[in-house]
């Protein structure tokens, strides 16, 4: 598993994107639709995610793995999923629960391949 985005939930992307790009001077890395922008840190390979349609979940990472698909059919017993598996353009997604009620985003770039 690999960290590849800090994921944050906002209310609004234009008004957040002013925030994080203007303010606080990261890059837009790239977005998709209306939703989601995808932020460059300084220094860093990861990235800022932010997105306005997963309200009600709160901020984590979103890790990388070989196969989503694989990941929840190895875990779906031991770990709790509130998503399971979906599709999403560069590939699949899925949030599970630690043990301590944060959320754990996982995605795979299996449609880039």
């Amino acid at each position: 598993m690999k960290l590849v985005f800090l994921y944050h939930p906002v209310k609004d992307v234009k008004e957040s994107l002013l925030f994080y790009r203007d303010t606080l001077g990261f890059e837009e890395a790239w977005r998709e639709g209306e939703h989601t922008v995808a932020l460059s840190l300084p220094n860093s390979d990861v990235r800022l995610l932010i997105e306005d349609d997963e309200q009600g979940l709160s901020a984590g990472g979103v890790f990388l793995v070989e196969s989503v698909d694989t990941f929840y059919k190895e875990n779906s017993e031991k770990l709790e999923f509130v998503k399971e598996p979906v599709d999403i353009p560069p590939g699949r997604y899925a949030i599970y629960k630690d043990n301590s009620g944060n959320y754990l985003r996982i995605i795979d770039f299996t449609n880039e391949k």
